[in-house]
């Protein structure tokens, strides 16, 4: 039988700046540890509307990091701030795969075209982030991306960074652990004009990919030089904002770009994709699945996130990846996503709160349609939701958290309950139930939403019966 997906609001933060970037700690026993970057724009002070004697003082860009613990068997907002740090606004943070020292390490670019690495210090509950070292990527720039060298989850020597910046250099970095100190190994113009995104291949970590906002995607293998790509692939109409190599599947990379286009590629022949899936919204962000080699996550800007299937692509049998969820309950440009690892095992099988709010969500869009505005209270924070598709991907729960088939509602939905409690033990059907834990945040609106992404698949319980 087809998995059911379904998904679940567990909390809503409001985090004050626009938020475009988050990220689940990945190192073990940290993994409750989740990071929020924002950027805000501040307006000159001292100055008033045609006062300025014709001179544009330049706005200033703030920025703000969060630090935050997860604790996933408290029902009610499992997410607690432990930490918060003002700084230069934060366009991208990676946390390191591995530890350093013994310690998670978190990088982030800045918009002071800096890199800066902070340390994670303390117990996971009451833990905190302290300046490590930083190095500056150039004057009069914006530092854009950034990836570590260690996406396989093992540890390298020398551990690098990629990082790209405004001006459409490419920076690879070193970090000495033992100082700690990082230096500018080698530097280069890789784009015309904003470098949005570079990564590492995790696979081969001699060869880094770039886009840039001149559409093109390009590869760069250090063993041949900077001054010159080892390939250029057109394939994208606009700006190549996001690129993950696949961490679990050797020779598998996803790009994404304004052109609201997500391609996988197959890079032993760049030249043309596995797969291209139309998202309809620019894509910001893609991330793979922790443990799934097929699952990606996409941030689609005006169009929210979505995760898809790359299995049927990766096997060359099929164009297109199918989309198995999408989260649209974010009223403003998707920036931020990311998969969690924390395992469920012990997680509430039901929330009465986010449970009520699933049933509200589904009965309200199922009467007045997509052009209906929805408003929820969740964490003292007044929200509007508007789905830009035409049907949500929620689906509706009873307070014991069993499935409830949006048709069903009324009388008609009580008693099919019931008559299903009512079956035959060995005719009845089992649930195998994954859940998944995400984040996600928004620009304009600066809310940060942590999430819960279950799919389930029913077996009859006969096949266990000698």
């Amino acid at each position: 039988m087809a998995p059911r997906y379904k998904t679940q609001i567990l909390q809503v933060i409001d985090t004050e700046y626009s938020a475009d970037a988050v990220e689940w700690c990945p190192v073990a026993a940290w993994q409750n540890i989740l990071a929020c970057g924002t950027y805000q724009l501040k307006k000159p002070e001292g100055k008033h509307s045609g006062e300025n004697d014709g001179i544009d003082e330049p706005h200033t860009r703030l920025g703000r990091l969060y630090i935050y613990h997860f604790t996933p068997d408290q029902m009610f907002m499992p997410l607690k701030e432990l930490q918060r740090i003002e700084t230069a606004a934060i366009l991208d943070i990676k946390w390191c795969h591995v530890p350093i020292f013994e310690c998670p390490t978190l990088g982030f670019a800045n918009a002071k075209g800096a890199v800066e690495l902070c340390r994670l210090s303390g117990s996971e509950e009451s833990c905190r982030l302290d300046a490590m070292c930083s190095v500056e990527l150039g004057p009069d720039c914006l530092a854009l991306s950034l990836d570590w060298s260690t996406g396989l989850g093992q540890s390298c020597h020398p551990l690098k960074l990629i990082c790209s910046d405004s001006k459409g250099q490419l920076s690879l970095l070193s970090v000495d652990e033992g100082a700690p100190t990082m230096d500018i190994l080698s530097q280069w113009k890789g784009h015309e004009y904003e470098a949005w995104i570079a990564a590492f291949d995790y696979w081969n970590t001699e060869i880094v990919y770039s886009g840039g906002d001149d559409c093109m995607l390009r590869g760069w293998d250090f063993r041949a030089g900077t001054d010159s790509p080892v390939f250029t692939s057109k394939r994208h109409t606009m700006g190549v904002c996001s690129i993950q190599s696949n961490p679990h599947m050797e020779n598998i990379l996803a790009t994404g770009s304004y052109d609201e286009h997500v391609l996988l590629w197959d890079t032993r022949q760049m030249k043309c994709p596995l797969g291209d899936t139309h998202v309809e919204g620019g894509v910001w962000r893609l991330k793979w699945h922790p443990t799934h080699a097929h699952l990606l996550l996409a941030a689609c800007m005006h169009n929210g996130f979505h995760i898809l299937d790359c299995k049927s692509s990766m096997a060359k049998v099929a164009d297109e990846c199918p989309i198995l969820s999408s989260y649209v309950l974010h009223n403003s440009l998707a920036y931020g996503a990311d998969w969690s690892k924390i395992s469920l095992a012990d997680f509430p099988a039901s929330n009465p709160e986010t449970a009520s709010l699933d049933y509200c969500i589904s009965e309200s869009h199922a009467i007045a349609g997509s052009d209906r505005k929805l408003e929820v209270q969740v964490q003292n924070l007044k929200i509007s939701y508007e789905s830009p598709t035409g049907s949500f991907d929620l689906i509706v729960e009873d307070e014991d958290g069993v499935y409830v088939p949006e048709a069903d509602f009324g009388a008609n939905k009580i008693a099919s309950m019931e008559d299903a409690s009512q079956c035959d033990p060995a005719g009845c059907m089992t649930s195998q139930k994954e859940q998944n834990i995400l984040a996600t945040c928004s620009f304009y609106d600066h809310v940060l939403h942590v999430w819960k992404w279950e799919s389930s698949t029913t077996e009859s319980s006969t096949a266990n019966i000698s």
